[in-house]
């Protein structure tokens, strides 16, 4: 039996896992689980060039020291609880990094994607670099908090000016277990920067990046690895505190959407996936990126994979509407359980209200509900008038724009697609993925909930040997350690049809 530890951060909370495979079964046990709560700092003063340190609210960080004593302390639990384990792997969310001085020390927070310090730079860079042929060099999906643009959104500040080196969120979590300065691959195309037919840093997007903004960044980025790969050993005195004395720290597909991808059970030549959580990830699986104009147009990303794959993606609001929603009624003294309004919803009039869900109104944090009215009357629509038919609302969107983003996926990429897998935490929502079934006609297969961590854990097994084959070889164990559930098509398709009329006639 092969032990291994994953390191799984997503938006709200974080977790470390430890995993058993053996006899070709991997079993899973959760070490400790932490919350991950961003904060506000109020904003600083201007700097000399006009830069500001955050708008009028403040800037929006995550708690990475927070976070990273939730990691040691699970991390504690495995190697003294489990052990031994053979090696640790680490994933969190895109996009977001570090900022490091000369003598490695962490010069900052990360700011937090859903800060609003970029608000103008992306039209700043494409003044440099046409949108056109920015997609068409690293094939990135235009989101305003790609790393690109946070970049640029720091320029003439003193942290940025006093940096060494950039390091996304696993990394570097990686380097304060390692020592090793890498960024990962999978996550490294997420940030505008990378060239994605070469695996390697642009220079032409970073000149762009410079002769836009004043941000000269490109010898502050680390060396680019592949998933897969053995990185090195722990930091020796913290191994020995840990109880993880041999442990070694692997490159896995630190997107946590990588590793949630490679973990998919599917065939990818007739599949797509849904990664359903507080984002969903909808896309399918190819050999070599997407990178024309129809596919920018369409807002398609092409993240690279494990094992030399593509994820040929788009971004559509997840989960993050009904836990927002749930947080708004909460405090307005209204708190529900969630099993209730999920069975309270089950019985609400279908389609009876939808909103286009990748509305950039759903993406800050506030009062949800209220932008879903005011959504909905600004298609004409009758708002939901409780929570009950909100979270239907909410569910029956999530399936329309699942629906339109598979159908893009397989005509845009020339895949047919006869299969829809849905992952992660969304898999565990029946109502959901009976309603994603109808939406798009095809049968949905649900599972396995810790499709992240398990794909984390099993390229962790194969980068130390002890599962030989690369992806096909991942996903024979996660067919033979998971519980699926399937669920065939049985709505209307002439009803989805007109409710997608309304949001895209």
């Amino acid at each position: 039996m092969s032990t291994y530890a994953a390191v799984d951060l997503g938006a709200s909370s974080g977790r470390v896992l430890v995993g058993h495979l053996a006899a070709g079964r991997l079993e899973t046990v959760e070490a400790s689980r932490f919350a991950n709560v961003p904060v506000r700092v109020p904003a600083g003063p201007s700097a000399a060039d006009g830069a500001t340190q955050g708008g009028a609210a403040g800037t929006l960080h995550w708690d990475v020291l927070r976070l990273w004593r939730g990691v040691l302390e699970g991390l504690r639990v495995a190697g003294h609880e489990h052990g031994p384990v053979r090696s640790v792997g680490v994933d969190t969310w895109a996009v977001d990094h570090g900022l490091l001085d000369a003598d490695g020390a962490l010069l900052g927070n990360p700011v937090h994607y859903r800060d609003e310090r970029t608000a103008g730079v992306p039209e700043r860079v494409f003044e440099r670099m046409p949108a056109a042929e920015h997609y068409a060099l690293t094939g990135v999906q235009v989101q305003p908090f790609n790393t690109i643009f946070q970049l640029g959104a720091a320029a003439g500040t003193a942290q940025l000016a006093a940096a060494r080196r950039m390091l996304l969120v696993p990394d570097l979590l990686g380097y304060w277990l390692s020592g090793v300065e890498v960024t990962e691959l999978t996550n490294a195309s997420t940030t505008g920067l990378l060239d994605a037919a070469t695996g390697g840093w642009s220079e032409r997007a970073l000149a762009a990046l410079r002769d836009a903004t004043g941000a000269d960044v490109g010898a502050l980025l680390a060396p680019v690895v592949a998933p897969g790969r053995v990185l090195g050993p722990l930091r020796p005195d913290l191994a020995a505190e840990l109880g993880l004395g041999g442990a070694e720290l692997v490159a896995v597909g630190s997107h946590d959407t990588a590793s949630a991808v490679a973990a998919v059970p599917m065939d990818p030549s007739r599949a797509a996936y849904i990664s359903s959580g507080t984002w969903s990830l909808v896309g399918v699986e190819l050999d070599a990126p997407v990178l024309t104009e129809a596919s920018r147009a369409a807002n398609f990303t092409n993240e690279l994979g494990v094992d030399g794959t593509v994820r040929y993606l788009r971004n559509v609001a997840g989960l993050w509407l009904l836990s927002e929603s749930m947080r708004a009624w909460a405090a307005q003294g209204r708190p529900h359980h969630l099993a209730e309004l999920l069975e309270a919803a089950e019985h609400a009039p279908s389609l009876a209200c939808v909103v286009d869900v990748d509305d950039p109104a759903f993406t800050p944090p506030g009062d949800m509900p209220s932008r879903i009215a005011a959504a909905a009357r600004r298609t004409g629509q009758r708002p939901p008038p409780d929570e009950a038919t909100t979270v239907r609302a909410i569910l029956d969107s999530l399936a329309l724009g699942y629906r339109r983003a598979i159908r893009q996926a397989s005509a845009l990429s020339g895949r047919t697609v006869d299969v829809v897998h849905v992952v992660g935490g969304g898999s565990r929502n029946t109502l959901l993925c009976r309603l994603t079934a109808d939406a798009t006609g095809l049968p949905v297969v649900a599972g396995p909930v810790e499709g992240t961590a398990m794909g984390n854990l099993l390229v962790q097994a194969w980068a130390t040997g002890a599962l030989p084959g690369g992806l096909p070889a991942i996903r024979e164990v996660v067919v033979a350690s998971s519980d699926l559930t399937r669920w065939e098509p049985t709505g209307s398709k002439a009803a989805w049809d007109a409710a997608e009329r309304i949001l895209w006639p």
